[in-house]
């Protein structure tokens, strides 16, 4: 008998060192990244120069743009590339389809929505310089991502009133009912900026860009309690969501209330996702490939696929951010475009290898 549970032993031993092996070194790899940005630019730092910075003995000109410049974007993308992929790996779950995220939803649409709103009706984009390259800025930012927070998470108390309203819709309702929140949303946006000045719709346009650079540390920090906060409920649902893996009866005989967990963990990630974006604009993509690229490293296993996931959040955004910023240096290209542009082909992929939504043990 004993010999018998040795293996099994041995089996899950080694199932969990895999697993935590693939968290320590995505984890590692996002540090280093993080270091690498902050030292990449017009002006590079080596590690020695940034190390002695972050310790507090760096030269003025170091302490001027990396604690002023770089670390806000750096810190930034970090949190909210953990917030779109972690709320993205438990949509995936609670929703049961492999494609959904904060777009599926509607809830970066609703933000986008709200940022027009903020700009155009209350006057939120001005000019700011007479150079191209910083035209036209968000110059009330207080206005703009409190009504691109507002209509962000009007999305999610639809699709949830709809569910509480309609006991007999699924997972695949709710994502449907979310596209059709994303089509009126884009068309309420299209709407205002074919009546607003050219200043104006080019403030919309720069904020759907998606910039990391106009964080502020006050900032920095709401989203980190956000960070933390999401992490918490996740982390505490992480057996709930790995019994609905196995599907809606399996979990409720083993006790899950799968629709509280659910309408739960649905407002949880839409207003992570919300608040994400309606700081830094609409990035695309992350939430919805990094679950899938860690998926083929750790499998389904929610206590690993959510912190994994985000730590990959974090190093996918860090990476198009600083891929954004050199280049073609000086200028800066849209960091949306830019997870846009690599995280299509990286997703075709997934899907051509069969990886899409399917973990390996």
């Amino acid at each position: 008998m004993e010999q018998t549970h040795i293996p099994q032993l041995e089996k899950y031993e080694k199932f969990l060192f895999r697993r935590r092996l693939a968290l320590i070194v995505a984890a590692i790899a996002t540090v280093v990244a993080a270091l690498c940005s902050a030292g990449a630019g017009t002006l590079h730092f080596p590690f020695s120069e940034i190390l002695r910075t972050l310790l507090g003995k760096g030269t003025p000109q170091a302490n001027t743009v990396l604690f002023g410049i770089r670390l806000p974007r750096i810190a930034a993308g970090l949190l909210v590339g953990g917030l779109l992929a972690s709320s993205g790996a438990v949509m995936q779950c609670v929703l049961r389809n492999p494609l959904a995220s904060a777009s599926t939803l509607g809830v970066s649409q609703g933000a986008a929505f709200g940022a027009a709103i903020g700009i155009i009706v209350f006057g939120g984009g001005t000019v700011n310089s007479p150079s191209a390259a910083a035209a036209v800025t968000v110059s009330n930012p207080f206005t703009v991502t409190l009504c691109a927070f507002l209509f962000g998470s009007m999305s999610t108390f639809v699709v949830i009133a709809i569910s509480r309203f309609k006991k007999s819709i699924g997972p695949g309702g709710l994502v449907l009912a979310g596209t059709a929140l994303s089509s009126l949303f884009a068309g309420g946006s299209t709407l205002l900026q074919y009546f607003a000045d050219e200043t104006k719709l080019g403030a919309v346009v720069f904020w759907t860009f998606g910039d990391l650079g106009g964080s502020s540390w006050w900032e920095i920090g709401f989203l980190a309690a956000v960070f933390a906060a999401s992490m918490l409920f996740f982390l505490l649902n992480r057996w709930n969501y790995n019994a609905m893996e196995g599907g809606a009866d399996t979990a409720q005989s083993l006790g899950v209330n799968t629709r509280s967990v659910m309408l739960w963990s649905m407002v949880i990630c839409s207003l992570t996702a919300s608040i994400s974006v309606s700081f830094v604009g609409i990035i695309s993509f992350v939430g919805l490939i990094a679950p899938h690229i860690m998926r083929r490293f750790v499998g389904n296993d929610y206590r690993y696929l959510v912190p994994c996931s985000a730590v990959a959040g974090a190093l996918l955004l860090v990476l198009a951010d600083t891929f954004a910023r050199t280049v073609i240096a000086p200028v800066i290209l849209p960091i949306g475009a830019i997870t846009s542009f690599l995280g299509g082909p990286v997703f075709l992929m997934l899907l051509f290898k069969g990886g899409v939504g399917h973990g390996k043990d």
